[in-house]
């Protein structure tokens, strides 16, 4: 990714229609100690592309609120072809039969794991799902032989994110800002998704109103 020039100690406008948000980098380099094992009642299930619904129908109820729109932006035999690849694993965190959490791995990096994705759905934050996501995800990443498991949270994100994740072990190494088209604007969410943050139309931008 091209380094953008930003002025320093300096407001700048966003050309209307696109939002910015600030970028947290965090990784862990060693394998932690073991966790806690799966909370009574969560079992996890392995979703590739036949179930490609599910994980778009999970991927809203957990991101939705908090801008998530990166995976809703693909074609259906892209993200199919996401999910089958071998260096790619997406579980959905079941309790009660039911779909409430995610996480996504991608290994495709020589050497190094993303968590890609993590989360729990609304109805089920608070309930200490968290830290039993949590130990399926350092499980399922350091049982490949990779130097590094790195994740990024933002702005956007549950404001205790970046908390959780060093809570959790893993450590800040670089901030970034992130520039995007307002996927609202483009139909990909709702215009009530993430009231957090603010929907500005084309025209109001235009005409400061």
């Amino acid at each position: 990714m091209k380094a953008l020039q930003l002025p320093v100690d300096a407001y700048t406008d966003l050309p209307p229609g696109l939002v910015a948000n600030v970028v947290t980098y965090l990784e862990m380099r060693a394998r932690p100690a073991p966790a806690q094992g799966p909370a009574a009642g969560l079992t996890f299930a392995r979703l590739r592309g036949a179930q490609a619904a599910r994980y778009l129908d999970l991927y809203r109820r957990l991101g939705e609120r908090w801008m998530w729109f990166s995976r809703l932006a693909l074609g259906p035999q892209a993200l199919r072809a996401i999910l089958d690849d071998p260096a790619v694993e997406a579980y959905a965190a079941v309790r009660d039969g039911a779909d409430v959490g995610l996480v996504e791995l991608d290994a495709r990096a020589e050497e190094e794991t993303e968590l890609a994705f993590f989360g729990l759905v609304e109805e089920a934050v608070g309930a200490g799902l968290g830290r039993a996501l949590m130990a399926q995800a350092l499980a399922r990443a350091f049982a490949r032989p990779i130097r590094r498991l790195f994740v990024h949270t933002c702005t956007f994100d549950h404001p205790r994110a970046v908390d959780f994740y060093r809570a959790c072990g893993f450590e800040p190494y670089k901030f970034a800002i992130e520039l995007t088209r307002d996927p609202r604007l483009a139909g990909l969410l709702p215009a009530d998704a993430a009231p957090h943050v603010p929907l500005l139309h084309t025209r109001q931008v235009r005409d400061g109103t």
